[in-house]
């Protein structure tokens, strides 16, 4: 299940996945997001930690993290930004990206 991630959570959960969490920048308002939404979807259900920031609720972290353009999707590994991917994304990358 993909985690709902806000300012006051953030830290918490990327420390509680235990394991690599792809983090998806997004707002409901971007067309290539709601394509993006369903292959993260389906990640998750496979069992790959993923998060989902609302740019529009927490543009903190969005500045946080230079967030420019979305859906951005940062992989984080032991809390540290790992890789970045902006634009709709494959399925296939993003699992070998997690890999």
């Amino acid at each position: 299940m993909e985690k709902i991630l806000t300012s006051q959570n953030f830290d918490a959960e990327l420390a509680a996945a235990g394991k690599p969490m792809l983090v998806d920048f997004w707002a409901t308002w971007c067309g290539p997001c709601k394509r993006q939404a369903p292959i993260l979807a389906e990640l998750a259900e496979e069992g790959y930690a993923i998060g989902k920031v609302d740019v529009d609720e927490n543009p903190d972290l969005a500045q946080k993290f230079g967030v420019m353009s979305i859906p951005t999707m940062i992989i984080f590994k032991d809390g540290k930004e790992e890789k970045r991917l902006v634009g709709l994304t494959a399925k296939d990358v993003l699992k070998e990206m997690l890999a």
